[in-house]
Protein backbone atom coordinates (compact mmCIF):
# COMPACT_ATOMS: atom_id res chain seq x y z
CA UNK A 1 0.00 0.00 0.00
CA UNK A 2 1.57 2.95 -0.99
CA UNK A 3 0.92 6.06 1.65
CA UNK A 4 2.98 8.63 0.08
CA UNK A 5 1.14 12.01 0.35
CA UNK A 6 -0.81 12.83 -2.49
CA UNK A 7 -0.72 15.57 -4.39
CA UNK A 8 -3.73 17.00 -3.61
CA UNK A 9 -3.26 16.44 0.09
CA UNK A 10 0.51 18.34 -0.14
CA UNK A 11 -1.58 21.20 -1.43
CA UNK A 12 -3.78 21.53 1.68
CA UNK A 13 -1.21 21.04 3.92
CA UNK A 14 1.10 23.39 2.44
CA UNK A 15 -1.96 25.69 2.11
CA UNK A 16 -2.49 25.04 5.86
CA UNK A 17 0.62 26.00 6.30
CA UNK A 18 0.99 28.92 4.85
CA UNK A 19 -2.37 30.68 6.23
CA UNK A 20 -1.11 29.39 9.54
CA UNK A 21 1.68 31.49 8.83
CA UNK A 22 0.24 34.55 7.52
CA UNK A 23 -2.79 34.73 10.43
CA UNK A 24 -0.70 32.96 13.14
CA UNK A 25 2.76 33.38 13.23
CA UNK A 26 5.86 34.30 16.25
CA UNK A 27 4.20 37.43 16.99
CA UNK A 28 0.12 36.49 17.44
CA UNK A 29 1.67 33.02 19.44
CA UNK A 30 2.86 35.63 21.85
CA UNK A 31 0.40 38.04 22.49
CA UNK A 32 -2.16 34.68 23.08
CA UNK A 33 0.22 33.45 25.70
CA UNK A 34 0.30 37.10 27.32
CA UNK A 35 -3.81 37.41 27.64
CA UNK A 36 -3.32 34.11 29.01
CA UNK A 37 -4.81 31.95 25.87
CA UNK A 38 -7.75 33.89 25.65
CA UNK A 39 -9.06 32.71 22.28
CA UNK A 40 -9.19 35.47 19.43
CA UNK A 41 -12.59 35.58 17.25
CA UNK A 42 -11.14 36.28 14.49
CA UNK A 43 -8.47 33.67 14.04
CA UNK A 44 -11.64 30.93 14.37
CA UNK A 45 -13.27 32.47 12.29
CA UNK A 46 -10.69 32.61 9.78
CA UNK A 47 -9.98 28.71 10.20
CA UNK A 48 -13.79 28.31 9.57
CA UNK A 49 -13.88 29.91 6.43
CA UNK A 50 -10.71 28.06 5.02
CA UNK A 51 -12.57 25.26 5.87
CA UNK A 52 -10.72 23.46 8.99
CA UNK A 53 -13.65 22.33 11.03
CA UNK A 54 -15.86 21.60 8.67
CA UNK A 55 -13.36 19.55 6.48
CA UNK A 56 -15.06 16.19 6.81
CA UNK A 57 -18.66 17.23 6.21
CA UNK A 58 -20.46 16.51 3.13
CA UNK A 59 -20.23 19.18 0.62
CA UNK A 60 -23.91 19.15 0.24
CA UNK A 61 -23.77 19.99 4.37
CA UNK A 62 -21.89 22.98 3.02
CA UNK A 63 -18.62 21.24 3.84
CA UNK A 64 -15.46 20.22 2.34
CA UNK A 65 -16.03 16.40 1.63
CA UNK A 66 -12.89 14.98 2.68
CA UNK A 67 -11.66 12.45 5.35
CA UNK A 68 -9.46 11.86 8.43
CA UNK A 69 -6.49 11.19 6.63
CA UNK A 70 -6.71 14.67 5.12
CA UNK A 71 -7.81 16.05 8.43
CA UNK A 72 -4.08 14.50 10.42
CA UNK A 73 -2.38 16.96 8.19
CA UNK A 74 -4.48 20.12 8.98
CA UNK A 75 -3.95 19.27 12.84
CA UNK A 76 -0.66 18.54 12.08
CA UNK A 77 0.25 21.63 10.89
CA UNK A 78 -2.17 23.37 13.94
CA UNK A 79 0.14 21.23 16.64
CA UNK A 80 3.33 22.56 14.56
CA UNK A 81 1.96 26.61 15.19
CA UNK A 82 0.84 25.61 18.53
CA UNK A 83 -2.09 27.10 17.68
CA UNK A 84 -4.49 27.35 20.87
CA UNK A 85 -8.56 26.44 21.24
CA UNK A 86 -10.39 23.67 21.43
CA UNK A 87 -9.52 22.61 18.15
CA UNK A 88 -10.51 19.13 18.35
CA UNK A 89 -13.98 19.45 19.63
CA UNK A 90 -14.85 21.99 17.46
CA UNK A 91 -14.02 20.08 14.68
CA UNK A 92 -15.87 17.13 15.85
CA UNK A 93 -18.76 19.08 16.67
CA UNK A 94 -19.34 20.69 12.77
CA UNK A 95 -22.81 19.43 11.59
CA UNK A 96 -24.03 19.08 15.41
CA UNK A 97 -23.70 22.52 16.63
CA UNK A 98 -24.69 25.67 15.06
CA UNK A 99 -21.73 27.34 14.45
CA UNK A 100 -18.94 24.91 14.56
CA UNK A 101 -18.39 24.38 11.18
CA UNK A 102 -17.78 27.89 10.48
CA UNK A 103 -15.84 28.87 12.84
CA UNK A 104 -18.78 31.34 14.87
CA UNK A 105 -18.99 29.11 17.79
CA UNK A 106 -16.49 27.47 20.24
CA UNK A 107 -17.16 24.14 21.25
CA UNK A 108 -15.16 22.27 24.28
CA UNK A 109 -15.32 18.91 25.41
CA UNK A 110 -15.81 16.93 28.78
CA UNK A 111 -14.68 13.43 29.06
CA UNK A 112 -13.19 11.81 32.28
CA UNK A 113 -11.78 13.31 35.24
CA UNK A 114 -9.14 15.82 33.56
CA UNK A 115 -10.12 20.03 33.28
CA UNK A 116 -11.94 21.25 30.64
CA UNK A 117 -10.44 23.42 28.04
CA UNK A 118 -11.77 26.99 27.25
CA UNK A 119 -14.88 26.61 29.27
CA UNK A 120 -15.05 30.12 29.81
CA UNK A 121 -15.30 31.10 26.11
CA UNK A 122 -17.41 28.04 24.70
CA UNK A 123 -20.60 28.34 22.94
CA UNK A 124 -21.64 24.62 23.55
CA UNK A 125 -20.11 21.69 25.45
CA UNK A 126 -19.72 17.93 24.46
CA UNK A 127 -20.39 15.62 26.91
CA UNK A 128 -19.37 12.07 27.63
CA UNK A 129 -17.16 10.20 25.31
CA UNK A 130 -20.39 9.15 23.18
CA UNK A 131 -20.50 12.74 22.45
CA UNK A 132 -21.89 12.38 19.69
CA UNK A 133 -25.18 10.83 20.60
CA UNK A 134 -26.20 12.99 23.77
CA UNK A 135 -27.44 16.87 23.69
CA UNK A 136 -24.42 19.46 23.93
CA UNK A 137 -25.03 21.65 26.84
CA UNK A 138 -25.41 25.17 25.27
CA UNK A 139 -27.55 28.44 26.75
CA UNK A 140 -29.00 28.28 29.98
CA UNK A 141 -27.47 24.99 30.66
CA UNK A 142 -23.99 25.89 29.77
CA UNK A 143 -24.49 28.82 32.20
CA UNK A 144 -25.20 26.56 34.81
CA UNK A 145 -22.34 24.06 33.87
CA UNK A 146 -20.21 26.80 33.45
CA UNK A 147 -21.16 28.22 37.14
CA UNK A 148 -20.54 25.22 38.83
CA UNK A 149 -17.24 24.27 37.78
CA UNK A 150 -13.90 26.30 38.99
CA UNK A 151 -11.09 27.30 37.15
CA UNK A 152 -7.76 25.85 38.14
CA UNK A 153 -4.11 26.71 37.44
CA UNK A 154 -2.76 25.36 33.76
CA UNK A 155 0.46 24.41 33.08
CA UNK A 156 -0.25 25.96 29.69
CA UNK A 157 -0.36 29.59 29.54
CA UNK A 158 -2.13 29.11 25.86
CA UNK A 159 -4.79 26.96 27.55
CA UNK A 160 -7.62 28.13 30.48
CA UNK A 161 -8.91 24.88 32.76
CA UNK A 162 -11.37 24.59 34.59
CA UNK A 163 -12.19 21.82 36.66
CA UNK A 164 -15.88 20.62 35.52
CA UNK A 165 -18.35 19.33 38.31
CA UNK A 166 -18.51 16.12 39.28
CA UNK A 167 -21.63 15.27 37.83
CA UNK A 168 -20.84 16.50 34.29
CA UNK A 169 -20.80 13.78 32.13
CA UNK A 170 -24.67 12.69 33.41
CA UNK A 171 -26.24 14.76 30.13
CA UNK A 172 -29.09 14.43 28.58
CA UNK A 173 -29.39 11.88 25.57
CA UNK A 174 -30.04 13.82 22.32
CA UNK A 175 -32.74 15.37 21.54
CA UNK A 176 -34.27 14.87 18.17
CA UNK A 177 -33.14 18.19 16.68
CA UNK A 178 -29.30 16.92 17.48
CA UNK A 179 -30.56 13.58 16.19
CA UNK A 180 -31.35 15.46 12.48
CA UNK A 181 -27.82 17.66 13.35
CA UNK A 182 -25.95 14.41 13.45
CA UNK A 183 -27.18 13.03 9.82
CA UNK A 184 -25.23 16.14 8.40
CA UNK A 185 -22.24 14.89 10.41
CA UNK A 186 -19.11 13.43 9.06
CA UNK A 187 -20.58 9.68 7.40
CA UNK A 188 -19.49 6.53 9.29
CA UNK A 189 -17.69 4.25 6.58
CA UNK A 190 -16.11 0.18 6.93
CA UNK A 191 -13.25 1.99 8.39
CA UNK A 192 -14.95 4.14 11.02
CA UNK A 193 -18.32 2.61 11.52
CA UNK A 194 -21.02 4.56 13.75
CA UNK A 195 -20.79 4.12 17.27
CA UNK A 196 -20.61 5.68 20.78
CA UNK A 197 -17.15 5.33 21.00
CA UNK A 198 -15.86 7.40 17.61
CA UNK A 199 -15.96 10.13 18.96
CA UNK A 200 -13.05 9.44 21.50
CA UNK A 201 -11.16 7.56 19.29
CA UNK A 202 -11.23 10.50 16.22
CA UNK A 203 -10.04 13.14 18.95
CA UNK A 204 -7.32 10.92 20.17
CA UNK A 205 -6.20 10.81 16.76
CA UNK A 206 -6.57 14.47 15.93
CA UNK A 207 -4.60 14.80 19.63
CA UNK A 208 -2.18 12.52 18.41
CA UNK A 209 -1.58 14.42 15.29
CA UNK A 210 -1.00 17.69 16.90
CA UNK A 211 1.67 15.90 19.38
CA UNK A 212 3.36 14.87 15.54
CA UNK A 213 3.24 19.02 14.61
CA UNK A 214 4.93 19.78 17.74
CA UNK A 215 7.07 17.26 17.46
CA UNK A 216 8.64 18.11 13.69
CA UNK A 217 8.65 21.32 14.98
CA UNK A 218 11.08 21.10 18.05
CA UNK A 219 13.28 18.70 16.26
CA UNK A 220 13.68 21.63 13.01
CA UNK A 221 14.37 23.88 15.67
CA UNK A 222 16.31 22.07 17.20
CA UNK A 223 18.86 21.33 14.58
CA UNK A 224 18.59 25.07 13.45
CA UNK A 225 19.68 26.07 16.78
CA UNK A 226 22.51 23.13 16.79
CA UNK A 227 23.74 24.81 13.25
CA UNK A 228 23.68 28.69 14.02
CA UNK A 229 25.15 28.50 18.08
CA UNK A 230 28.63 28.12 18.55
CA UNK A 231 31.37 27.04 21.55
CA UNK A 232 35.11 26.43 21.14
CA UNK A 233 34.48 28.13 17.33
CA UNK A 234 32.53 25.38 16.00
CA UNK A 235 28.68 24.81 15.44
CA UNK A 236 27.51 22.85 18.27
CA UNK A 237 26.35 20.81 16.11
CA UNK A 238 29.33 19.46 15.32
CA UNK A 239 29.24 17.92 18.68
CA UNK A 240 28.74 14.10 18.93
CA UNK A 241 26.47 14.26 21.91
CA UNK A 242 24.29 16.98 20.35
CA UNK A 243 24.22 15.29 16.94
CA UNK A 244 22.84 11.84 18.75
CA UNK A 245 20.29 13.88 20.38
CA UNK A 246 18.83 15.66 17.01
CA UNK A 247 19.15 12.16 15.45
CA UNK A 248 16.90 10.63 18.06
CA UNK A 249 14.35 13.28 17.65
CA UNK A 250 13.82 12.45 14.23
CA UNK A 251 13.70 8.80 14.83
CA UNK A 252 11.00 9.35 17.03
CA UNK A 253 9.44 11.93 14.94
CA UNK A 254 9.22 9.60 11.75
CA UNK A 255 7.80 6.20 13.19
CA UNK A 256 5.55 8.15 15.25
CA UNK A 257 4.22 10.21 11.60
CA UNK A 258 4.07 6.13 9.95
CA UNK A 259 1.77 5.58 12.80
CA UNK A 260 -0.80 8.60 12.59
CA UNK A 261 -1.49 8.35 9.15
CA UNK A 262 -1.72 4.37 8.82
CA UNK A 263 -4.40 5.22 11.73
CA UNK A 264 -5.89 7.58 10.02
CA UNK A 265 -6.58 5.65 7.21
CA UNK A 266 -7.62 2.33 8.68
CA UNK A 267 -9.38 4.42 12.07
CA UNK A 268 -8.71 1.24 13.79
CA UNK A 269 -8.79 1.85 17.63
CA UNK A 270 -5.64 -0.61 18.51
CA UNK A 271 -3.78 1.47 15.90
CA UNK A 272 -5.06 5.17 16.73
CA UNK A 273 -3.62 3.60 20.55
CA UNK A 274 -0.61 2.73 18.81
CA UNK A 275 -0.12 6.45 17.19
CA UNK A 276 -1.23 8.48 20.47
CA UNK A 277 1.33 6.44 22.33
CA UNK A 278 4.03 7.10 20.07
CA UNK A 279 2.67 11.11 18.70
CA UNK A 280 3.34 11.74 22.78
CA UNK A 281 6.24 10.05 23.79
CA UNK A 282 7.40 12.28 20.18
CA UNK A 283 5.66 15.67 21.42
CA UNK A 284 7.11 15.20 24.54
CA UNK A 285 10.41 13.55 24.47
CA UNK A 286 11.26 16.21 21.61
CA UNK A 287 10.69 19.24 23.49
CA UNK A 288 12.83 18.10 26.47
CA UNK A 289 15.65 17.31 23.69
CA UNK A 290 14.97 20.23 22.14
CA UNK A 291 15.09 22.76 25.33
CA UNK A 292 18.07 20.69 26.47
CA UNK A 293 19.95 22.21 23.07
CA UNK A 294 19.06 25.50 23.50
CA UNK A 295 20.72 25.28 26.82
CA UNK A 296 19.66 28.24 29.74
CA UNK A 297 18.07 29.98 27.22
CA UNK A 298 15.56 27.68 26.48
CA UNK A 299 14.36 27.75 29.72
CA UNK A 300 13.40 31.69 29.64
CA UNK A 301 10.07 32.64 28.59
CA UNK A 302 11.11 34.65 25.45
CA UNK A 303 11.78 31.10 24.14
CA UNK A 304 9.16 29.36 22.76
CA UNK A 305 10.61 25.73 23.36
CA UNK A 306 8.38 25.60 27.01
CA UNK A 307 5.31 26.29 25.20
CA UNK A 308 6.04 23.32 23.29
CA UNK A 309 6.56 21.26 26.12
CA UNK A 310 4.16 22.27 27.87
CA UNK A 311 1.08 21.77 25.38
CA UNK A 312 2.77 17.98 25.02
CA UNK A 313 2.28 16.98 28.32
CA UNK A 314 -1.21 18.48 28.24
CA UNK A 315 -2.27 16.73 25.41
CA UNK A 316 -0.53 13.68 26.81
CA UNK A 317 -3.54 13.64 29.29
CA UNK A 318 -5.89 13.92 27.11
CA UNK A 319 -8.85 11.42 25.30
CA UNK A 320 -6.33 8.34 25.69
CA UNK A 321 -3.77 8.53 28.22
CA UNK A 322 -0.70 6.39 28.13
CA UNK A 323 -1.73 3.92 30.31
CA UNK A 324 -4.99 3.68 28.41
CA UNK A 325 -3.92 3.05 25.08
CA UNK A 326 -1.11 0.57 26.29
CA UNK A 327 -4.20 -1.59 27.81
CA UNK A 328 -5.80 -1.02 24.57
CA UNK A 329 -2.69 -2.44 22.90
CA UNK A 330 -2.34 -5.34 25.14
CA UNK A 331 -6.12 -6.47 24.57
CA UNK A 332 -5.02 -6.07 20.64
CA UNK A 333 -2.22 -8.43 21.46
CA UNK A 334 -4.44 -10.91 23.33
CA UNK A 335 -7.02 -11.58 20.16
CA UNK A 336 -4.32 -11.35 17.92
CA UNK A 337 -5.17 -13.02 14.25
CA UNK A 338 -9.00 -11.89 14.89
CA UNK A 339 -9.15 -8.10 15.52
CA UNK A 340 -12.13 -6.85 15.33
CA UNK A 341 -12.61 -4.09 12.30
CA UNK A 342 -16.15 -3.09 13.74
CA UNK A 343 -17.76 -0.72 16.59
CA UNK A 344 -17.26 -3.43 18.94
CA UNK A 345 -13.24 -2.82 19.11
CA UNK A 346 -14.34 0.99 20.43
CA UNK A 347 -16.41 -0.86 23.31
CA UNK A 348 -13.06 -2.03 24.71
CA UNK A 349 -13.17 -0.61 28.36
CA UNK A 350 -9.83 1.51 28.48
CA UNK A 351 -8.89 4.10 30.97
CA UNK A 352 -9.12 7.72 29.61
CA UNK A 353 -8.72 11.01 30.32
CA UNK A 354 -10.49 14.35 30.00
CA UNK A 355 -10.83 16.07 26.70
CA UNK A 356 -11.11 19.61 26.83
CA UNK A 357 -9.72 20.18 23.04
Amino acid sequence: MDFQLSDDQRALRSGMRDLLGAVFDRDRLRAAAERDGALDRSLWRELGAAGFFALRLPEEAGGVGLGLPEAVLLFEEAGRALLPGPLVATHLAAGLVKGAAEGEAVVTAVAGELPVAHLAEADAVLVGTDALAREPLVGEALRAFLAAARPVRSMDPLTPLHRAPADAERAPAASERTRADAERAPAATERAPAHAGRFRFEAALLTAAEQLGSAARTTEAAVQHAGDRKQFGSPIGSFQAVKHLCADMLARTEPARAAVYAAAVTGDPVEIAAAKLLADEAAVRNARDCLQIHGGMGFTWEADVHLHLKRAWLRAASWLTGAGAEELLAAGLGTAGRLPRSSAAYGRPVREAGGGG
